[in-house]
């Protein structure tokens, strides 16, 4: 007799590879779902090319035709949803997606699972176990399925000032670093992801207004669902409006969108590749402000998330991305050193943190942010590009090697950012706050170029050697993040440093 679970006949389904799930640690099974309500799941389809994607400057259409999903994998999966009654929201060859909607009780018959109304701590999710199984004729086609669990993936980067010291406004920030003078963004567009939390205009117009720099009407994108809901959620507040008074400050000819999505494995996942394959906005960088330790990431939602980051390159799209803000541990507490994903990405620009202190207009002590996140990654190989900086070997027993964070900034909440959210004034800092500056940075050296310099891991590298020596980086060589140290050229906690933005702008400006 073979083998059956929840109906199905386990010989003729196929197991999702990297699908595997556990509850979140202390979680109590409160019972089964709710069967009724609807909600949507994110399918994600094989590229219709056996090759990686090249970093290069095609276009999102070109794109699509080339490593998209195929129209006939496409049709398999919207063919497997109807057949379990399954509605077909979206289907989408360039984002390789297919959305599908249903209930909880359609979907996990359609999927194999089991779904449970869990609590863990103060966290109420629907939550499985064990792995996701489809149609044997649909083994190989798809890649992940995402959003039957909707537990929190990630967390927001930003901290409030506690024992605010020195701190700054962007613009006062760009001088310390250099930045060019008569460059403001023109022609760039930034993407902001946002997780949570909500965007005021207002605020926004007040704040830009208070520095004497124009601010532009901010564009707003819902992902999943998700609403730009400012005034109930403080905290995720501080993320949004920290991301976009940074770039509005520094940058302020950019158009600036925010992508609000859920904060689950499906929103992240669907806030990234809407990003990077938004037609209408077309944003020349996208930052991330959210993460999580890698070990929280399932492999396929890992998998998705950094094949959707690695589309990015192919047209010249630079995603830059917080490092962490809790040390070389990412807060895991295992007593073992872990890096945040998707800072961890070998295709994003990691973002860290450092503590600056200033006198007048010039940088009179920078260290390395003790809370900084850095480290190596267990998944992901080192980069060629990173070779060269004695990055620390990998945990043991594993495949991993790239290195995190690539470049740094004042992240320290103490010496942090003045900005205004939810009508009040506050300091916030945390490495959200470096990788909308370094965004910022890079739609000046976009203008400049009058092309997007695009995935600029390789070409920030290649510096550390070049005839330009020293580097156009303030090299951070004090410090600690627990686990690692600062030290003369790359390390774990600051990467290759904090930017001399007109040096580096002037560098990069004439490179392929």
């Amino acid at each position: 007799m073979k083998a059956k679970r929840r109906g199905y006949n386990l010989a003729e389904r196929w197991v999702v590879p990297g699908s595997q799930r556990e509850h979140l640690p202390g979680t109590r099974i409160l019972g089964d779902a709710d069967p009724i309500p609807r909600i949507t799941v994110t399918i994600i389809v094989r590229s219709k090319s056996s090759e990686a994607p090249p970093a290069g400057a095609i276009s999102r259409q070109a794109f699509a035709e080339r490593y998209g999903a195929d129209q006939s994998d496409l049709g398999k999966v919207e063919d497997f949803a109807r057949a379990h009654g399954l509605h077909v929201v979206e289907s989408n060859s360039g984002r390789r997606s297919v959305v599908v909607a249903g209930s909880v009780a359609a979907l996990s018959a359609a999927f194999g699972v089991t779904l449970k109304c869990c609590q863990a701590g103060d966290i109420m999710y629907r939550g499985r176990e064990g792995a996701i199984t489809l149609p044997s004729n649909l083994a190989g086609i798809v890649e992940a399925v995402l959003g039957l669990d909707d537990r929190p993936q990630a967390a927001s980067r930003a901290r409030i000032a506690t024992q605010p010291a020195a701190t700054f406004t962007p613009p006062q920030i760009a001088r310390l670093y250099d930045f060019p003078l008569g460059l403001d963004g023109t022609g760039q567009c930034v993407g902001i992801v946002e997780l949570g939390g909500g965007f005021s205009q207002t605020d926004f117009g007040a704040y830009l207004s208070g520095l004497g720099v124009p601010a532009q009407n901010v564009t707003i994108v819902s992902v999943d669902g998700a609403q730009n809901a400012p005034g109930q959620d403080n905290n995720a507040d501080v993320e949004v409006m920290l991301d976009a008074e940074i770039v509005g400050a520094v940058a302020p000819g950019a158009r600036i969108v925010i992508y609000f999505a859920p904060n689950t494995d499906q929103g992240f996942v669907d806030a990234v590749t809407t990003a990077i394959h938004d037609r209408n906005n077309a944003p020349s960088i996208v930052s991330i402000s959210w993460g999580a330790a890698e070990a929280n990431w399932t492999q396929q939602g890992r998998d998705a998330l950094n094949s959707a980051i690695a589309a990015a390159q192919a047209m010249a799209v630079t995603v830059c991305a917080a490092s962490g803000d809790g040390g070389s541990s990412d807060g895991v507490n295992d007593g073992a050193a872990h890096a945040d994903f998707p800072a961890s990405s070998p295709y994003v620009l990691g973002c860290g943190g450092t503590t600056l202190s200033a006198s007048a207009q010039t940088i009179s002590s920078e260290v390395a942010w003790s809370d900084s996140g850095g480290g190596v990654s267990s998944f992901f190989a080192l980069p060629a590009w990173q070779s060269g900086s004695n990055v620390p070997a990998p945990p043991a027993n594993s495949s991993g090697g790239r290195g995190v964070p690539d470049v740094s900034g004042d992240a320290d909440p103490n010496t942090g950012y003045q900005i205004q959210v939810d009508g009040s004034a506050l300091v916030a800092g945390g490495t959200s706050a470096v990788a909308p500056l370094w965004a910022a940075l890079i739609a000046l050296m976009n203008q400049k170029r009058g092309s997007n310099v695009g995935f600029v891991n390789p070409k920030l590298y290649a510096l550390q050697g070049a005839a330009n020596n020293p580097a156009p980086f303030h090299d951070i060589t004090s410090g600690t993040n627990g686990a690692y140290a600062a030290a003369p050229g790359w390390d774990p906690c600051t990467g290759l440093g904090t930017p001399e933005g007109s040096r580096l702008v002037q560098s990069l400006a004439s490179a392929p």
